[in-house]
């Protein structure tokens, strides 16, 4: 469940220039900047900004990655959140369009996550106009391409309340450039008062999410004008600008109008505004919509602005979805493309109520959506017109169903290739309960979903109880019939009452006539007026065309169709008063079957394919690996007894002719060092190591192991042994016998594989006895460990050895690695853990964005710092080491292990010191630099994350 819940003419000059210009936006604070990448992946820096915005401040996070080309600068994608959720919801996406090549900011829009403000329901006036102010941010960015001054080349997409602002955000701001709507609404009142009912558990979900308290601290009432004087005197804050702020996120300006302010709003709203909960609760209890219930939710939904959305939409809507139906994304459909502009349509499988959401599928279609009407690339390819997932089987492997695509090249809308279904029943009556209970169940929220996917093999989830519905049936279909849209029927409907609220729903009957399936579990709820039956003429009552649920359900040979027109059902609210109700069925159901719509062709199991793709790739590789052999450039006799070099090594990302994994790097490893090879997240540590075993190729540059150059299946790579990403063993066998086995695999010579000298330095003892199953995770790192000192390697490569070990484990694996190089040999070791890298190693390499930062003894890089370690004869007596804290040019001392260390503040020189301390009596023995390696390692690549 998603809650948690042409393009248009250009804004004139002067006044972009005016909102620009009252749009001042700083950091909160001094911001954060964080870089997140695999070593394969461009590097991702999010920059975290607080803004502050007319009546609420508003967290966002800013997504760019390194390498882009060009002059820098690229279109920019805002990514929204789903109701109840935050901008922390949506990183995935934003470091994966990141990535693509996009600049992304992501919001958590007011009363969610650390912004401030009430809640608005994407109120024009608040959060659409947040959105134009962070249109304004981008703009004055210099990461972002801009298509004139104060116009950034921008998107928008989200999900449910997220795609619902990107459809107002076009609507509103003519600098909006393309849009990818999910799960959303059209009209927010249509979906939450559906043919005048009320949809009674999801807006009680809504509204009770939203009444939670929040992350953020409690804001000025949204409802004030952004005009208007703020109450503690700031003035007037422009309606197009963001003003600056210096405070922590989620802190309001002040701490006593804070207080002020969350003591004026009524509990019961939480975190709305005022209006929008008086009209919740008025309906609430009423149990149906008034016209100003109606009024406010469409002004503040996209269809309010619907003549103004002219820029390239795709729409992605769920059918698993009883909150937002296939119904809105057809209106978005028709207006967007009314106006002219592109628009395609994907109906996921599934929604709010839950189901695959097909996550991965649509970003990428997203993306490459963006590609398309962001980035002017002609050649990306969009996807077709429409494109609706099917169920196409259940996976013997998983027992999950399995999907399949079908397509068209125009959207077909909810009606076409209509088709007649007759039904049978006549006149029938029943009755409204009193209390309305026990009601119909049809939808569930969050339970759905997972039961509409199945409903093609008969399994679902509906109730009616006998009395409280009429029902309609049609004769065993002779074929198999595909409905894609949403059915209609008329009916004459009465009531003994003069109003009647009808639950519609279409059935799929199995052969037996008892088995029912209510494809997606949707319901059509319908309020019928002035039903007052003529007792003179027993056939009158008011007449009506019932539309029901758009669905993608097929119907096999020999199943019926059943119309069911039930008095209650349990997501909405149905009349308190009991009621007798009679309706006749005055015409068949008329089906959309959507010829034009083709369903894709099934994929073969993958081992069909599968199989004979590997035996060829093995083969290839078998030539390739042969023909480098060859090609191989001859040893190097004077690097004979050099364990490893590496020269002017380089790999570029796939498809990119200047984006670097590794750029021009050269540094060397002599015998018995334990080399710590360091760097941040993205800085190419592990593209290195899989270039140096021989897994990947070097676009340029050299890598030699003892005097020869490294190629797959170069024979030197029998002196290399590798520990990377942890080591699968069978837990039925032994460590021992996992060993053994393995080292067979090798078809090396048992004798060569040295197995009790590897297994004594990595100090598993009688534990290589015991089942693999019995083992604890550091157990298994040494187990690991020793596999890959089976040969007793004489270049030992560990990737990340000390992972999930606690702190006694990671003592003995540094034991291990210092054990193993005492004998000559060479050990390299890349990991996080900067305190085990100083204790363990003996030499660094220290990498950031691919190149070589620096390269050297442990001692050398970390010495240079303005710690000094000053050593004493024994234990110095308190008052002694302040008085040295107090010395000339001496910022702090502080005692420790075997001295005192003491931090100078650049005004004096350690001559100077010893002098001092001398004067003091200081039973002095020794001074030196002390910083660790941590410190040195922030000062090298400027703060960034191991």
């Amino acid at each position: 469940m998603q809650i948690r819940l042409p393009r248009l003419p250009r804004p004139a000059r002067g006044r972009r220039a005016a909102a620009a210009a009252t749009a001042v936006v700083l950091l909160a604070g001094a911001g954060t900047w964080t870089a997140v990448a695999a070593d394969d992946e461009p590097a991702v820096q999010r920059e975290d900004t607080v803004l502050d915005m007319p009546g609420a401040r508003i967290d966002t996070s800013f997504f760019t990655a390194s390498g882009t080309g060009g002059d820098g600068r690229r279109p920019a994608v805002l990514l929204g959140h789903g109701f109840g959720g935050s901008k922390d919801d949506v990183r995935g996406q934003a470091e994966k369009l990141a990535r693509d090549g996009y600049a992304v900011l992501t919001w958590s829009a007011r009363g969610f996550g650390a912004s401030t403000g009430r809640i608005g329901l994407n109120d024009p006036a608040f959060e659409v106009k947040d959105v134009s102010r962070l249109v304004d941010w981008l703009a004055r960015r210099p990461e972002v391409r801009l298509d004139a001054a104060g116009d950034p080349r921008v998107g928008v997409t989200g999900t449910s309340y997220g795609g619902a602002i990107s459809l107002l955000a076009a609507g509103h701001d003519r600098r909006v450039d393309a849009i990818a709507p999910q799960i959303t609404y059209w009209n927010l009142a249509d979906a939450l008062f559906p043919d005048g009912v009320f949809k009674k558990l999801w807006a009680g979900i809504f509204f009770s999410t939203g009444a939670a308290p929040g992350q953020g601290t409690a804001p000025a009432p949204a409802t004030r004008d952004p005009a208007a004087p703020d109450p503690a005197g700031r003035g007037a804050a422009a309606p197009d600008g963001a003003e600056a702020t210096n405070g922590a996120a989620g802190d309001a300006p002040g701490g006593t109008r804070r207080a002020v302010r969350a003591a004026a709003a009524p509990a019961a709203c939480g975190r709305f505004q005022d209006e929008l909960c008086r009209m919740y609760e008025r309906v609430a209890v009423a149990g149906k919509p008034d016209a100003a219930a109606r009024e406010l939710l469409e002004r503040r939904s996209p269809s309010a602005v619907a003549d103004r959305i002219k820029v390239p939409a795709l729409i992605v809507q769920g059918q698993s979805d009883s909150l937002f139906p296939l119904s809105h994304a057809d209106a978005m459909a028709e207006a967007v493309r009314a106006n002219g502009a592109p628009v395609a349509v994907d109906w996921i499988a599934g929604g709010h109520d839950g189901g695959d959401r097909e996550t991965e599928r649509v970003e990428a279609r997203i993306t490459t959506w963006f590609d398309r009407y962001l980035k002017d690339d002609t050649g990306a390819g969009t996807g077709p017109a429409f494109r609706v997932s099917r169920t196409g089987g259940v996976d013997s492997t998983d027992g999950q169903a399995q999907l399949r695509g079908a397509v068209a090249d125009r959207y077909p809308g909810l009606r076409s290739g209509t088709r007649t279904v007759a039904l049978t029943g006549g006149e029938q009556s029943f009755r409204n309960p009193a209390g309305a209970s026990p009601p119909a169940i049809s939808a569930v929220p969050g339970v759905g979903g997972g039961l509409s996917r199945l409903s093609s093999f008969g399994v679902g989830l509906s109730l009616d109880f006998p009395g409280q519905y009429a029902r309609f049936d049609s004769p065993p279909l002779g074929g198999t019939l595909r409905i894609t849209g949403s059915p209609t029927v008329r009916v004459r409907v009465a009531s003994d009452t003069g109003e009647a609220v009808l639950f519609a729903k279409v059935y799929d009957v199995g052969p037996d006539g008892r088995s029912q399936v209510l494809p997606a579990q949707l319901v059509a709820p319908v309020r019928v007026a002035s039903a007052t039956p003529d007792m003179a003429d027993k056939g009158k009552g008011k007449e009506v065309e019932l539309t029901l649920p758009a669905i993608d359900h097929e119907i096999e040979a020999g199943h019926r169709l059943r119309l069911v027109l039930a008095a209650t059902d349990l997501g909405y609210a149905s009349p308190a008063a009991p009621a007798t109700y009679t309706v006749t069925a005055t015409s068949g159901l008329s089906v959309p079957t959507a010829p034009a719509v083709r369903t894709q062709a099934a994929g073969l199991p993958w081992w069909v394919w599968g199989l004979p793709a590997s035996g060829a790739l093995v083969a290839a590789a078998l030539l390739l690996t042969a023909r480098r052999r060859t090609a191989a450039p001859a040893p190097d006799p004077a690097l004979a007894d050099v364990p490893l070099t590496i020269s002017g090594l380089t790999k570029r990302y796939a498809k990119s002719a200047d984006r670097y994994a590794v750029r021009e790097l050269s540094f060397r490893v002599e015998k018995g060092q334990v080399l710590g090879l360091l760097g941040p997240n993205g800085a190419g540590k592990t593209t290195t190591l899989r270039m140096l075993m021989g897994l990947i190729t070097p676009d340029a540059g050299e890598i030699r192991v003892f005097g020869h150059a490294v190629r797959p299946g170069a024979p030197v790579l029998s002196r290399v042994g590798a520990f990377v990403e942890g080591a699968g063993f069978l837990p039925h066998l032994s460590g021992r016998d996992n060993l053994e086995l393995y080292w067979r695999a090798t078809g090396r010579p048992a004798e060569d594989a040295r197995m009790d000298e590897a297994l004594e330095i990595a100090g598993l003892g009688e534990a290589l006895a015991r089942a693999v199953r019995t083992y604890s995770q550091g157990m298994r790192q040494r187990l690991a460990i020793a596999q890959a000192m089976l040969g007793l390697p004489d270049l030992l490569i560990l990737d990340e050895p000390t992972n999930g070990l606690d702190p006694p484990q990671i003592r003995e694996m540094r034991d291990v690695m210092i054990r193993y190089a005492a004998g000559g040999r060479t050990v390299i070791v890349s990991s996080h853990l900067l305190s085990e890298v100083e204790q363990s190693c003996t030499h660094l390499v220290v990498m950031d964005r691919g190149r070589l930062v620096q390269a050297g003894p442990v001692a050398e890089i970390t010495g240079a710092g303005d710690t000094l370690l000053v050593t004493t004869a024994g234990e110095l007596p308190e008052p002694l080491v302040e008085k040295i804290g107090t010395l000339p040019g001496v910022g702090s001392a502080a005692r420790t292990e075997g001295g005192v260390l003491v931090r100078l503040d650049g005004t004096t020189s350690t001559a100077a010191l010893i002098a001092e301390l001398v004067r003091l009596d200081v039973p002095l023995t020794g001074i030196g630099p002390h910083r660790r390696l941590e410190d040195a390692f922030l000062t090298l690549i400027g703060g960034g994350s191991a």
